[in-house]
């Protein structure tokens, strides 16, 4: 899929996708007390699967399905469907017990857990720039954990337990991230995908005889358009990425904090506090500048 350089419709996916995903994850916030999350994980990733065939189909102009699923690489995409997998159970979890704004937030903390990743697992050294951007990122995390009572609540506190698997979810997160990376030195962007894709399912497959709760018509119709909505707003986050460069379309994909606030507010009467925001805003800036410097560096190296 050739990148067409065209910001406008890159950021019109974008924010696109942002929407939907967010509108996915309150009708999860909203099942949260009837249907397992895991369940829910279920109808997201299998229900994503044509969606997935879709694409692969559309960049090999039909046909070579069977030739994108060879690779030598097996275990790497099986580590990185596992970690897919866990980020997805963190956030889905995390939903149920957090309001959508704190969720949102908090499962946006992937760029600086990557950064403090990439030292020990890709050798990467970290300059003062990124390290004090880590240190900004951490600081709204904390921010946000006392505004939900974190350390006055204790540890087993319902909130706490949210903010640890929201937190977790960037950590899982990062490493996928990393993994992708890791990959792609050798794997096309099809191949890669078509795995998660086909083995995330499975894994999530496994525990539905331990989980499942049989939904009623309304919860059916939820758990299917919890599948659609993810699936749509893949494919538009796809075509944003294929439309644009990351580091232009990136500011866009934190829209998802404002429709966090509003689809909180309409469906759960939650309205930040003034304490949420800040935090939110210093997750935001630290993971943008995370991204400046890393395009800086890598600018530096071509030079070299």
């Amino acid at each position: 899929m050739p990148l067409r350089h065209d910001i406008r419709r890159g950021a019109l996916f974008m924010l696109g996708a942002c929407a939907l995903f967010t509108l996915m994850s309150s009708l999860v916030k909203s099942l949260g007390d009837r249907i397992p999350f895991l369940e829910q994980m279920f109808f997201r990733t299998a229900l994503a699967m044509p969606v997935v065939l879709v694409i692969v189909l559309r960049i090999t102009g039909g046909h070579g399905v069977a030739g994108v699923l060879r690779t030598k690489r097996f275990p790497g995409h099986l580590m990185r469907a596992c970690t897919g997998t866990m980020a997805m159970g963190c956030s889905f979890y995390a939903l149920t017990l957090l309001p959508l704004a704190e969720h949102t937030a908090l499962t946006n903390t992937t760029p600086i857990f990557a950064t403090l990743l990439a030292i020990p697992l890709l050798g990467e050294r970290v300059g003062i720039h990124r390290s004090a951007a880590v240190l900004v990122g951490f600081a709204g995390i904390l921010v946000i954990a006392v505004s939900q009572g974190a350390f006055s609540a204790g540890l087993s506190g319902t909130g706490t337990t949210g903010l640890i698997a929201a937190v977790l979810h960037g950590v899982f997160s990062a490493g996928t991230t990393l993994l992708v990376r890791s990959l792609s030195a050798t794997e096309s962007s099809t191949t890669i995908v078509m795995w998660q894709s086909l083995l995330m399912t499975g894994i999530i497959a496994t525990t539905l005889p331990f989980v499942w709760v049989a939904p009623g018509w309304h919860d059916l119709m939820i758990l299917l358009m919890i599948g659609v909505l993810g699936g749509v707003a893949q494919v538009m986050m796809t075509e944003a990425w294929s439309s644009a460069q990351v580091s232009a379309l990136a500011p866009y994909s934190y829209s998802s904090l404002l429709w966090a606030i509003l689809f909180g507010w309409i469906g759960f009467g939650d309205v930040p506090g003034l304490a949420t925001l800040a935090g939110a805003a210093l997750i935001v800036a630290a993971s943008l500048y995370i991204l400046h410097r890393e395009i800086v560096v890598a600018r530096r190296r071509v030079r070299e």
